[in-house]
């Protein structure tokens, strides 16, 4: 339930709204030449830069109002000290004792979770050296070439897209990581087209052991290296990620081979656990030990600077202030690193699994718009795709730009380019062009009048759209680790802001429930009448176009 302290707060918001919504941004930068410095901050070497938005100084200090009156220090201490703030699921929310460094005790229902996680990152170590090193070899002594991990959702997304990101710390030449999620068999045996049985490794990644669509890929994985080799195979060629031991061995993987996880870490925040092993295989664990500690240090920030200095809550702020002051409903993310093409899909379901909540924490409908639609892709492929919408269409779409100063693509001249259109569409969208700049453009190019006057309205824009700027040196494991840790904390402020449980994943039961009823029904022709008529004619179409072939 909401508070008349919160209601209060966003209140003020409103009437700050009001204040400067007639206020050009590029008439906030012309009249104040210390903006950026205003409305910058740095963690280290990690800059953000928050200027082109919608807001003063009166402004951020409302929203710093809001994030005191919804308690997030409060909450933010709550999680750190293992409370059960997933409600719904009784359970912590720990996955910050996966990276963490120091020496305190960190506890769970009164027990130190630290030897436990310390333990586990030990055996990642051991087993992804010996792999790496070849002394973990396949059933016909041959050395592993690839690892295929199986899994979904959180046990996928996390680590495909952090070693496609740090693709220059591996080495494909000597161990290949590849990832299978999606149920669809194409994506199993596309992965398997270029591979030999006896030097590829699985890991099948379900802490249940039961996931639907994990299982089902691992079973074919299974066969595929039953045919190829023999039976005793199995226990060479598998290693799990689960805390169902009974059925891991059932399936043939030896003990010393299952890594193990907990109940108090949820799916989207795992990479940081043993749901990570293909990572460590990917770029070694002296690399993936430097990503946890990356992560660590953006959650000492978080937990340790003021709101004014804290990168997480002012982004978390800024998104509460656009999503529910404004009502802008989505949120682009832009790397300029294609690198890391899967980030915006990562953060999709950091983002949107979090807070896509319609209840809060004590049941009730919430009373104002939660989380939004994030979506995005590099730049600058975007900028030859959706950035004509960003610019120039009715709906505006504040943005994250990301952007290293240095790359290892080896490739001279690229970089620069990049990095110029990174902050050229930052200022573009800010600054936008006025009707009386487009007629003295054209003019200086020659057309007659009545050109300019039926050209001039298509190439006006509105401009006066926000963005935030991420800069950072080089997109290192460390500084991978405190990207993704950056927006989890964002995430989490804007959860205790609305009241919401960011921790439970109810929405994605109900279509597994139902795909299980109408399994049957698509395997062979059934009775189909307790179902919609919709639904009907689509099983009664597909099995009438399966009849024909």
């Amino acid at each position: 339930m909401t508070t008349p302290e919160v209601e209060a707060a966003f209140e003020a918001l409103e009437g700050h709204k009001q204040r400067i919504a007639g206020t050009h941004m590029r008439d906030m930068f012309a009249n104040d030449p210390a903006r950026f410095d205003s409305f910058s901050v740095t963690y280290g070497e990690l800059l953000l830069d928050y200027s082109k938005n919608r807001i003063d100084q009166g402004v951020m200090d409302a929203l710093f109002d809001l994030a005191k009156a919804a308690g997030v220090d409060k909450r933010r201490s709550q999680m750190w000290h293992g409370e059960h703030i997933n409600t719904t699921e009784d359970r912590a929310v720990m996955h910050m004792a996966l990276r963490y460094q120091g020496l305190e005790e960190v506890t769970v229902d009164g027990e130190n979770v630290m030897p436990e996680v310390r333990e586990v990152l030990a055996a990642i170590e051991t087993f992804s050296d010996k792999v790496r090193g070849g002394q973990i070899r396949g059933a016909s002594g041959k050395k592993f070439t690839d690892v295929v991990n199986i899994g979904i959702g959180g046990s996928d997304l996390g680590p495909a897209m952090v070693t496609q990101a740090l693709a220059p710390y591996t080495d494909p030449k000597k161990l290949r990581v590849h990832y299978v999620s999606n149920v669809d068999g194409a994506h199993l045996a596309d992965t398997l087209a270029g591979l030999s049985p006896s030097t590829t490794l699985f890991i099948v990644a379900s802490k249940t052991f039961t996931t639907d669509e994990t299982m089902t890929n691992a079973r074919s994985a299974r066969s595929w290296i039953v045919n190829a080799l023999d039976e005793t195979a199995v226990s060479s060629h598998f290693a799990a990620v689960s805390t169902n031991i009974a059925a891991c061995a059932k399936f043939g993987i030896d003990t010393d081979r299952i890594f193990g996880f907990w109940d108090w870490v949820g799916g989207r925040y795992s990479v940081w656990s043993a749901i990570g092993l293909p990572v460590a295989l990917a770029i070694g664990y002296k690399n993936f030990d430097a990503f946890l500690k990356g992560a660590a240090a953006m959650d000492k920030h978080f937990r340790t600077a003021p709101f004014k200095d804290n990168i997480p809550v002012i982004l978390a702020l800024l998104g509460v202030w656009y999503r529910n002051v404004w009502g802008f409903p989505t949120h682009a993310v832009l790397p300029y690193d294609q690198r890391m093409v899967r980030f915006p899909a990562y953060l999709q379901q950091q983002d949107m699994e979090s807070n896509g909540k319609a209840v809060t924490l004590d049941g009730r409908s919430v009373t104002r718009d939660t989380g939004p639609i994030i979506w995005g892709e590099p730049g600058t492929n975007g900028q030859h795709a959706f950035y004509q919408l960003i610019h120039q269409g009715t709906t505006v779409i504040p943005c994250d730009f990301l952007v290293a100063v240095r790359t290892r693509n080896g490739i001279n001249g690229h970089h620069v380019k990049l990095v110029a259109n990174c902050f050229a569409q930052s200022e573009a969208l800010m600054l936008g062009k006025t009707a009386e700049e487009v007629v003295a453009e054209l003019r200086a190019s020659g057309m007659k009048a009545d050109g300019i006057r039926a050209l001039a309205p298509h190439k006006l824009f509105p401009g006066n759209r926000p963005s935030n700027t991420l800069v950072y040196p080089e997109l290192t494991p460390g500084m991978l680790g405190k990207l993704i840790a950056m927006y989890e904390h964002k995430v989490f402020v804007q959860g205790v802001i609305w009241n919401i449980n960011s921790f439970d994943q109810w929405g994605v039961e109900l279509g597994k429930q139902l795909a299980k009823n109408i399994a049957p029904k698509v395997r062979e022709p059934a009775d189909t009448s307790m179902h919609d008529v919709s639904t009907q004619g689509l099983l009664t179409h597909y099995h009438n176009l399966r009849t024909k072939r």
